[in-house]
């Protein structure tokens, strides 16, 4: 059998004792160091504190998100940096934000409403078309600008660390605010036909924050694919000009028919558009069905978009 030995106790002593130990020996190691010279003085034995890392599991997620808010500054910095240079050298600056979108409403005005005869539920075809622009625009501004903004940020990327997320939505931010400089010519276009919005205005925050977050969404997903598939530089654009039409944008939702507007409604845009014009001009009534769908594809996209975002970003110094 073994038997088991049992010793007493032996106090360990502590960082104060230690010290005043070392002190002490120092002490009197000096004379006879000082005349050795300094390579005797070196070996008094001293004390050393190691520090502890400690590998918990699930605690890099939780530092991705922290280190979004300590890089909080990046968001204002890179959405400024991109306004700066989408503007840079150009006759008209930031009215570009006005000029589209009112040349645009021109094409579809005459198209849908004079060729096409398209109804307009009472309302001046003009305000009929805008409100539908505004957030269209917004929509596919973002989508192209986010989806590039990766592979633009290149050099970036490959040389400093921080959440790549931020860029994604610092140019979401970007057109953000070309949708606020246009929504300001949707003031004055409704001053101009005397139309005054219904209380549904108080609603629009909600719509905006669907258009925001449909827009980072697919942007999350072309940004992630571009930078492995550089075939999407060619997509977007054509993605951007097929949905325009595809889109409620130049006519009402409602001209689609009955058993057609929940599956027409998988389109994220249809919900958004409708919801700004029932919030500006009060007239359409909304499909609460189509909506419901929209606000469920929008969730999927966002969610699905950051998981795969997050999937592929340890990889974006390497392929880009």
């Amino acid at each position: 059998m073994l038997s088991a030995s049992t010793k007493a106790p032996t106090a360990q002593p502590t960082d104060s004792e230690l010290s005043s130990v070392e002190g002490m020996e120092h002490d009197a190691a000096g004379p006879q160091a000082a005349e050795r010279g300094p390579e005797a003085s070196s070996k008094v034995p001293r004390t050393s504190h190691r520090s502890q890392l400690v590998i918990e599991a699930g605690r890099t997620e939780q530092q991705y998100w922290r280190d979004l808010w300590s890089y909080r500054e990046l968001f204002y910095f890179l959405a400024w940096r991109d306004l700066l240079v989408r503007y840079k050298q150009t006759a008209v600056g930031v009215a570009w934000s006005i000029i589209r979108p009112l040349l645009t409403m021109v094409v579809l005005t005459v198209v849908f409403g004079k060729l096409g005869k398209m109804p307009s539920g009472g309302v001046p075809y003009s305000l009929l078309v805008f409100s539908g622009m505004l957030p269209w625009l917004f929509f596919s501004t973002a989508m192209a600008e986010s989806g590039n903004s990766l592979v633009a940020n290149s050099n970036l990327i490959s040389k400093v660390y921080f959440p790549r997320l931020i860029i994604i939505v610092s140019s979401v931010i970007a057109s953000f605010v070309d949708f606020l400089i246009s929504a300001v010519f949707m003031v004055g276009l409704m001053i101009w036909f005397r139309y005054a919005p219904p209380i549904n205005v108080l609603f629009l925050p909600l719509f905006v924050l669907l258009a925001f977050a449909a827009s980072l969404g697919v942007g999350l997903w072309i940004a992630a694919l571009m930078v492995e598939y550089r075939d999407f530089r060619f997509i977007v654009p054509f993605m951007v000009q097929f949905g325009l039409y595809i889109s409620p944008v130049g006519f009402q939702s409602s001209v689609v028919p009955e058993r057609f507007r929940v599956l027409y409604s998988l389109n994220p845009m249809v919900g958004v558009i409708d919801g700004f014009r029932w919030c500006l001009l009060g007239r359409q009534n909304v499909h609460w069905s189509g909506l419901a769908v929209s606000v469920v594809g929008v969730i999927v996209l966002i969610t699905s978009g950051l998981w795969y975002f997050r999937k592929t970003e340890q990889t974006f110094a390497d392929v880009i």
